[in-house]
């Protein structure tokens, strides 16, 4: 019995200790909820009151992928997108190319006996500078089989994200190892030049390309801007189908180019992002490449996939710095791994096994070559095709620009005025600076376009 009392006792006494302990947690509990409601509250505590981030103004829509929205958002059925550079088949539609399909089956398959099955089955990390092979492949498709800088070892080439991540790199290796901070870029150029090589970390100028006046070159400022510019200067060229006026220098004219450029020690830095898709022909397409290199000198180039190959998602390109010795090259190299490292570490494995695939496949290679020459031809059918329709209706003005123009844009010379006109009258969808991508058009869709120019151009001169 005594025991019992005393085993009550003592367990009472335990249960009190046990309230008040509950007791306890549940204040500091209560107080801790308290200072947690003052903490959302407070002004740094990010869940009431106005954000950290209310100061930030909308951006405005991208100028080219701007007007894709647009187009998106218009319920016209006859409306028509000729904004953005991607090719279009006669029925309006995306196109993959045969011998990219036939590419990736094999990669599916795991049936390249000389590529390694990296590239096909595993999805590791590829090096930083990127798929070895295709840097070797599109060094040679850049600059020739045979080419003398390729054969010394003078070219270092890197894969990097399509034409913008080459052109982004090779900023910032020269913002970093090149003793010029100053870039010159044509007037006018693809919108986002100025914006990379800012960012890169160079100072941006521009030099005298197109006339308005004659809707072509305008050499003679050409020479004359590349003349007075700083010795070493940087100078940006876009290596075929100038974008976005479509007009490209001669050979001869390209010979005087480069001999100013080297008699005044300027940087050449190309922009090939339509080999094969101006003439037709990916050798006509590098000749003024092959020209700069050709003399021995320096220079960088970068080039894209996206438009030969249809491979605009994807992101494959390629930085190549051609160098005056085989030890410099792998110096220059070995920075610009350091350049890629921070900036997305290394590059995607996808699209340059494609690249690589069709590249060193004799076979898949002349097929591939066989379709860019269709959509070459197809793109100068459409410009003789818009150039008929608007002399048949009596469009005032020299429409000429339009077949002596090449690659996938024009530059058509309407202003902005017109272009709001055509975009609201006839739903037609295009950069406000009046280039319209031959790419977009069909022969069903001509006529609609050349409606609209004429209105345009005869209700608003």
């Amino acid at each position: 019995m005594g025991h019992g009392v005393e085993s009550f006792g003592d367990n009472s006494v335990a249960a009190s200790r046990r309230l008040s302990t509950l007791a306890r947690h549940l204040e500091a509990s209560s107080m801790a909820e308290s200072e947690n409601v003052g903490l959302r509250r407070s002004l740094t505590s990010g869940f009431d009151g106005d954000s950290v981030f209310a100061h930030v103004v909308k951006a405005p829509e991208d100028p080219i992928l701007g007007v894709t929205i647009a187009y998106n958002k218009d319920p016209s059925p006859v409306k028509l997108n000729l904004g953005v550079g991607a090719y279009r088949t006669e029925e309006g539609k995306p196109l993959v190319l045969n011998v990219v399909r036939r590419a990736e089956q094999l990669l599916i398959n795991d049936r390249q006996a000389k590529l390694s099955v990296l590239v096909s089955r595993v999805k590791e990390y590829l090096p930083i500078v990127g798929l070895a092979e295709f840097n070797k492949l599109s060094a040679k498709l850049m600059f020739g089989e045979d080419s003398p800088a390729i054969r010394k070892n003078r070219v270092t080439t890197v894969q990097c994200l399509s034409g913008t991540g080459s052109l982004r790199v090779g900023g910032e290796f020269l913002a970093r190892h090149y003793h010029q901070k100053t870039i010159y870029i044509p007037q006018p150029t693809w919108g986002n030049h100025p914006k990379v090589f800012t960012l890169a970390g160079l100072s941006v100028k521009t030099y005298r390309y197109y006339d308005p006046a004659t809707r072509g070159l305008n050499f003679k400022g050409l020479l004359e801007d590349l003349d007075s510019a700083p010795s070493g200067a940087i100078v940006l060229l876009h290596a075929c189908a100038h974008n976005p006026t479509g007009v490209d220098p001669t050979p001869e004219q390209w010979e005087k180019i480069r001999q100013l450029m080297r008699s005044r020690k300027l940087m050449p830095f190309f922009d090939s992002a339509y080999q094969g898709f101006a003439s037709g022909s990916l050798d006509v397409d590098a000749q003024a490449v092959r020209m700069f290199v050709a003399d021995g000198g320096e220079c960088l180039v970068a080039q894209s996939y996206a438009k030969n190959m249809g491979l605009y998602g994807e992101r494959v390109g390629a930085l190549s710095i051609v160098c005056n010795a085989a030890d410099v090259a792998s110096r220059v190299e070995s920075q610009l791994k350091l350049v890629i490292r921070p900036m997305y570490s290394n590059p995607p494995i996808h699209g340059a096994s494609i690249v690589a695939t069709i590249l060193r496949d004799k076979n898949m290679f002349n097929e591939w070559t066989v379709e860019l020459k269709a959509m070459a031809d197809r793109i100068i059918t459409m410009r003789q095709k818009l150039f008929d329709a608007l002399r048949a209706r009596g469009t005032p003005g020299d429409w000429s620009h339009i077949i002596k123009q090449i690659g996938m844009f024009t530059f058509t010379g309407l202003n902005k005025e017109q272009v709001a006109f055509m975009t609201k009258e006839y739903h037609i969808y295009m950069t406000s600076d009046g280039r319209i991508s031959m790419a977009g058009l069909s022969s069903k869709t001509v006529p609609h376009l050349a409606d609209a120019i004429h209105a345009a151009v005869t209700r608003l001169s």
